[in-house]
């Protein structure tokens, strides 16, 4: 099949490509590299099945393809918030354009949308029924509001058209190919650790999160792909919960490092508990995270060890 990768030479979207090739399918990566890297693709280009395409997903897009996978957003703060206006006219404007590539070629659409959209929660585990507690002029709106819009016009495609839509809500995801510091909590800690830098929690490090090692994300996606009559909202997430002062605790340890934890402010509209229930991806998908965190910390820690 010829597979069209929004966002393919980022985080999540580098490794779904590698896996769509050891499938044998056909690949095609839009990627403008405003957070993507050409290191995380630069493997692939040689192959005669991988075509990179340097192209903002906000400008119109003409490409003959069976399937899609829509990955095209910043993703972690320091990114998203960098250039807010921007970030909204990607999730908005961009998937307009996606959606509209997929109407017309007929061909399912599986969109990456995320547990932003539930905002900071007010229900514990956040089951896709919830409609979220989303501040929609905070700093944050510009992603969590922009996804939470993009899932309005994929149901709208699949209402107005029957457009073959599938939407997953990705909870925090970490692995190989993380960014330095980007804002994410793992690839900060890690960082830190291994330059002997205190670690930075914000707040009394009490709020918690639920991490995926980035393998069981894309068979979550896969899983999405190869499903029939599956549109979805479905959370993709690992429920295993830790408080973000455990995992620094944890991250010093697998580092071996003799950081000390500093605390600093928390952020505006910063959640405080994040964790999936992942009941409908059990029963409509089959799918459940396979890697533990502290499995997935010591591959992601080796991975980091190496770029440093």
């Amino acid at each position: 099949m010829k597979i069209l990768v929004t966002g393919g030479a980022g985080f999540v979207g580098s490794h779904l490509c590698d896996k769509l090739l050891a499938l044998n399918h056909e690949i095609f990566c839009l990627d403008n590299f405003l957070t993507g890297s050409r290191k995380n693709i630069q493997h692939l280009l040689n192959s005669e099945k991988f075509h990179l395409l340097e192209q903002d997903v906000v400008e119109p897009i003409s490409i003959k393809v069976d399937g899609i996978f829509h990955l095209a957003s910043p993703a972690s703060p320091v990114h998203y918030q960098r250039d807010p206006i921007k970030t909204t006219l990607t999730n908005v404007l961009g998937t307009a354009n996606i959606l509209k590539l997929a109407k017309d070629q007929a061909v399912p659409l599986i969109h990456a949308s995320t547990s932003e959209i539930y905002g900071d929660p007010a229900i514990h585990p956040q089951p896709e029924s919830y409609w979220g507690n989303v501040n929609p002029i905070g700093p944050r709106a510009c992603y969590d509001e922009g996804k939470r819009c993009a899932e309005t016009l994929c149901m709208d495609y699949h209402r107005c058209f029957g457009t073959d839509v599938r939407v997953a809500r990705i909870f925090n995801t970490y692995g190989p190919r993380m960014a330095i510091l980007d804002g994410r909590v793992i690839s900060n800690f890690i960082v830190q650790a291994l330059k002997g830098e205190p670690l930075t929690v914000y707040g009394d490090g009490n709020q918690t999160r639920s991490l995926q090692y980035i393998d069981d994300l894309i068979r979550g996606l896969l899983a999405m792909f190869n499903s029939k009559d599956f549109s979805g909202p479905v959370n993709l997430g690992n429920p295993e919960e830790y408080k973000i002062k455990e995992i620094a605790q944890l991250v010093i340890a697998e580092v071996n490092s003799q950081s000390k934890i500093e605390y600093k402010p928390l952020p505006i509209d910063d959640p405080r508990q994040r964790k999936p229930d992942i009941t409908l991806a059990q029963k409509g998908l089959n799918w459940s995270p396979q890697i533990g965190f502290r499995e997935g910390l010591q591959k992601t820690v080796a991975y980091f060890k190496r770029q440093l």
